[in-house]
């Protein structure tokens, strides 16, 4: 390794500032610009492609955000600290972010991106809730990091760069397969209902719980603790959850342990990411999430679950939501929930049609699975050269 050298981390890179046009100028909004904030990119994936918000170039022109190109990286600094992704497209952001751009004699953005990923989750596992509670230029410089030669950067950002590659079109697949479902259940369960159907209460079907509201100490191995930032509509993001204790573990599985079959939704901050479990081995504790014991009565858990995702699902939400700063749903109003559904029939032949698209889905997840643990253990690996690529 004597041809790795050492510098800081701040003289490797450009960092960028972002900003938000006033929100009182119409015209500065609705255009044609995406405008990142970390709601868009808090996802666990490389990319994102898309924001919730967009900007008009007087908007750009009269705000102190700034454009970031394809390809350049992004890092949240406030809040939910330490998300990364790269830009899928050219796109602004706001003031809680950091752009970076690698300084080119020294490095590029792909492999900058892996570098980010591996220090800052090395940071944030030493000091959860300290000194990473808002990154700042400063923070930057204190962080000291070692480069191998540019052709050995490009190799390492390459192999790990096409585990992403496999991850995302195994994530592309389970969303297409999920919307093939959605429809089945749309055309079942909505535009063919019948005057005699009848009207079921949820909790007649299985239990509702939730995780923990307690905040376990973080730990440097044993469990994952999921909350409502590591639940997305496909998956839980477990590489950016924290571990717990093993004995931590076990008092918050008490009273809502996770087991396959069950239904799992975030019940905070983005209420409604919905995630059906079907994996045989479960080793996370939830906090703040709803729990839809589904693994009580199987014949439900698709139509469950393809109901939470569905018209009816996101009207009961807005319909249920409360709070102003952050909004969240009650475990009461989980349990309010009901059903118009034809016979118990009707239900086994639709989980007959869908049971296919689902097995296929839980097959995906267990591959991205086996692939991010396997890009997991290569980072840092990669990024201290213990192994080495040329």
């Amino acid at each position: 390794m004597s041809e790795w050298k050492e510098y800081r981390l701040f003289d490797i890179i450009n960092i960028i500032g972002g900003g938000t046009p006033k929100t009182s100028i119409s015209e500065y909004w609705n255009g044609d610009i995406p405008w990142l904030s970390v709601v868009d990119f808090n996802t666990g994936k490389k990319y994102v492609h898309e924001t919730d918000k967009s900007i008009t170039n007087l908007g750009l022109e009269k705000s102190s955000t700034k454009l970031l190109d394809k390809d350049d990286i992004i890092i949240s600094a406030r809040g939910t600290v330490g998300v990364i992704a790269m830009l899928g497209r050219q796109m602004a952001f706001n003031q809680s972010c950091y752009g970076i751009k690698a300084r080119a004699e020294y490095s590029n953005n792909e492999y900058i991106y892996y570098l980010l990923k591996d220090t800052v989750a090395n940071f944030l596992q030493i000091a959860h809730g300290g000194v990473f509670d808002t990154i700042t230029r400063d923070t930057f410089k204190e962080i000291d990091v070692n480069l191998p030669p540019l052709p050995e950067q490009a190799a390492i950002a390459s192999i790990l760069s096409s585990l992403d590659d496999k991850i995302d079109l195994l994530h592309r697949q389970n969303e297409t397969l999920e919307k093939m479902a959605e429809t089945l259940f749309r055309q079942w369960f909505a535009e063919e209902t019948e005057e005699e159907w009848e009207e079921i209460k949820i909790t007649d079907l299985f239990e509702i719980r939730d995780g923990t509201h307690d905040s376990p100490k973080p730990k440097e191995f044993g469990k994952k603790l999921v909350t409502s930032r590591h639940l997305y509509k496909h998956y839980v993001d477990l590489e950016n959850a924290y571990y717990i204790s093993d004995e931590d573990f076990e008092q918050i599985n008490k009273r809502s342990a996770v087991e396959t079959y069950d239904i799992l939704f975030s019940m905070i901050g983005t209420i409604g990411n919905t995630y059906l479990e079907q994996s045989k081995k479960i080793d996370y504790a939830i906090k703040n999430i709803g729990l839809f014991k589904t693994s009580q009565n199987y014949t439900w858990k698709f139509f469950t679950y393809l109901w939470l995702l569905s018209d009816f699902g996101k009207e009961f939400i807005f319909e249920n939501k409360s709070g102003s700063t952050q909004e969240y749903i009650s475990l009461g109003a989980l349990r309010s929930i009901t059903f118009l559904v034809p016979d118990d029939n009707q239900i086994k032949l639709f989980n007959n049609l869908v049971r296919p698209l689902f097995k296929k889905i839980n097959q995906n997840q267990s591959q991205i699975r086996t692939l991010t643990q396997l890009r997991d253990t290569l980072l840092p690996k990669l990024m201290n050269g213990n192994v080495r690529v040329i």
